[in-house]
């Protein structure tokens, strides 16, 4: 026996070096496709690799949850929004707007809680896209995730100080030093305020994980009670007038259907920031349980508070007599109550605070995982020790974000924020469908290891000792992996046909493809008005026949069993899929495709620059620069034999 093993060790050797001298020689042939190769390189499920000067404390529970998701989500703009929907949307029927854009969301929320509980590391989209999907993708995510809180966190802290003002009496009330001032000789108006609560953010943030989401929770709650009493002050009067906000001659649809469904387009935007959750997946004690509740929990939460707000206010005040930019101060002042405007104007500011907190918080997260990656300086990835928090992505973060608060009105800017969140949203969808359909069944190994393969003895048993090492230690990584010959799992499909694993993987991998190719034409004919009429319905037509070829294929074949075994298990599992990822990226993409031709210009000047970074430095620090890709068998084998985690 020791005989025969040694003779297969020998061969695994002889095997190995015969593939790697032909890979050399191949290599100048194939020198052009490297590029390509890179970016659909995946990493393995936990990126950090148990380093313990990367490691975050895994300090909170479903409450610390709750806060992130419902703090980083409940903006002002429930103060405004409702206001400007109404008049020129919804009508009395903004509270179904509200409900479809909350319904819409949580289509993504189902997707982002089975990754974030398989998946539990930081890094949220990016992580998910970087296992599923490649390097490529992973790195606009990341680079757009970056954009987003950055611009999102400076957005929110300029508007803190308005109302601020309004609770001290007026702008000329404010103390000198937080009152906005222009610069004189240059059309720049510097906001002091913004820039200082950015700082006391940042600091607090560095301070620890658990005490900094407990202050938010704190924040969180008052804003709360702020619209708790918002519906019962509101419930009460609309009893008392007899809620004389729905009884018009317009109905409760004037601008129809199609009115209420351009308004839920709109407060689609409010629910951005469940998200936050998943970045925090890293720091959860209990992550397959907690991470889909408190994202669940999040996202309920805010849907009946925005719903209750909207029948009160629109039960107060005619949709049409709504003041845009106080709608819910306005509504209490003309029965009476002047001084709500003060408690609204504190539930405004506990908002903003809020949503502060949750736009710099995830940030240093995605740089670190980034930084872990290699695509980023390591600088990014320190942890520290003490506080377990990475202070130096924290500060860098909350510096940027002062920068641009204090010297820049971002207002203008703030549509690249949903640029980042939208693109995110639509990744996750598809990494769902990647994993539950073609999940990647080789593993990245160091090459540090590869001088250890020769230790591996073959399989036996079931599996044929003889398959064939040279394919499953590959420099290669298909988007479809062929298995071996001697592996190949034999399915009945519901139409009848025998389809092998192999070209069940490849069906389901051109069906995935179809249907984001599908859904992109499909939301990019229904949002070009200025199109002919042909070539709109031509284009509609060509999308929803390759959308209709996708669904009906993905439903119709078994999702690979390997989806199991891949990352951890025990956790959420999103319902009715094909049909709720594929719903999700059609939504997702007809808003991206209708955010605007000024958005996706200087969108795209951001993103330049990102490739420009991959292109020079993230592509060349790779992790994953170096490493040989072995099947799955392979490398639990060769984990067990030489220690490495492949977890």
């Amino acid at each position: 026996c020791h005989q025969q093993e040694n003779i297969s060790q020998v061969l695994c050797c002889v095997v190995t070096m015969g593939f790697m001298v032909d890979t050399q020689q191949e290599g100048g042939e194939h020198h052009q496709w490297s590029c390509i190769r890179n970016l659909v390189r995946r990493k393995q499920v936990d990126s950090s690799n148990g380093k313990a000067e990367h490691q975050l404390a895994k300090a909170l529970t479903f409450p610390h949850l709750i806060a992130v998701g419902v703090g980083s989500t409940i903006g002002a703009g429930v103060y405004i929004l409702v206001g400007t929907v109404a008049r020129e949307h919804s009508g009395p029927a903004l509270a179904f707007s509200f409900l479809i854009a909350g319904v819409s969301a949580a289509l993504s929320a189902f997707c982002y809680a089975e990754l974030s509980s398989r998946f539990p590391s930081a890094g949220s989209a990016y992580h998910y896209s970087y296992i599923c999907i490649g390097e490529g993708v992973a790195w606009l995510i990341g680079w757009a995730l970056i954009l987003e809180y950055t611009i999102g966190g400076s957005t929110v802290a300029r508007g803190i100080s308005p109302n601020l003002a309004m609770i001290f009496g007026g702008e000329d009330c404010l103390p000198a030093i937080l009152a906005r001032h222009q610069i004189p000789g240059l059309d720049i108006v510097v906001d002091p305020c913004a820039a200082v609560l950015v700082f006391v953010v940042t600091g607090l943030l560095c301070i620890g994980v658990k005490e900094s989401t407990f202050a938010q929770g704190i924040i969180t709650t008052v804003n709360v009670f702020v619209m708790i009493f918002v519906i019962v002050a509101g419930s009460y009067l609309c009893f008392k007038t007899g809620w004389s906000g729905y009884q018009l001659p317009s109905g409760y649809f004037p601008y129809g259907v199609d009115g209420m469904l351009a308004g839920s387009a709109t407060v689609f935007f409010a629910y951005i920031g469940f998200d936050s959750v998943a970045s925090m997946a890293e720091e959860v004690k209990n992550p397959q349980r907690d991470l889909p509740l408190g994202i669940g929990f999040s996202l309920l939460l805010c849907c009946l508070l925005y719903m209750m707000v909207s029948v009160v206010i629109v039960g107060l005040v005619p949709y049409y007599a709504m003041d845009p930019d106080t709608p819910i101060s306005s509504a209490f002042a003309t029965h009476g109550i002047q001084w709500a405007a003060y408690l609204i104007a504190l539930g405004a500011i506990m908002a903003l605070s809020s949503t502060l907190m949750g736009s710099i918080l995830p940030q240093p997260r995605i740089l670190m995982a980034m930084a872990r990656d290699g695509l980023l300086p390591s600088f990014f990835s320190d942890v520290n020790q003490r506080t377990q928090v990475p202070v130096k992505g924290t500060i860098s973060t909350g510096f940027c974000a002062a920068l641009l608060a204090f010297f820049m009105d971002v207002s203008q800017l703030a549509g690249m924020v949903s640029v980042g969140t939208l693109v995110a949203f639509t990744m996750v969808a598809v990494s769902v469908l990647i994993l539950r359909y073609v999940p990647p069944d080789e593993v990245p190994l160091p090459s540090s290891l590869q001088e250890r393969i020769c230790s591996v003895p073959f399989l036996r048993g079931e599996e044929n000792s003889s398959s064939h090492v040279g394919t499953s230690i590959s420099s290669k990584q298909p988007l479809l992996c062929e298995p071996d010959d001697s592996n190949v799992e034999k399915k009945e499909a519901s139409w009848g046909w025998v389809l092998s694993k192999e070209n069940r993987r490849k069906f389901a991998g051109w069906s995935i493809m179809f249907i984001c190719i599908g859904n992109f034409l499909i939301s990019y004919a229904a949002s070009s008005l200025l199109f002919p009429g042909l070539l709109r319905y031509s284009l509609c037509g060509v999308g929803g026949l390759l959308l209709l070829f996708g669904l009906i294929v993905l439903s119709c074949i078994d999702q690979d069993d390997a989806r199991h075994s891949f990352g951890h298990s025990g956790g959420f599992i999103c319902p009715l899929v094909p049909l709720l990822p594929i719903l999700c990226i059609l939504i997702n993409m007809y808003l991206l495709v209708n955010l605007g031709a000024g958005t996706w210009a200087r969108v795209s000047v951001w993103l330049f620059i990102g490739v420009l970074v991959y292109v020079f430095y993230g592509r060349r620090h790779s992790s994953l620069a170096n490493a040989f890709y072995v099947t799955t068998a392979h490398a639990d084998e060769i984990g067990r034999s030489s220690g490495y985690s492949l977890a």
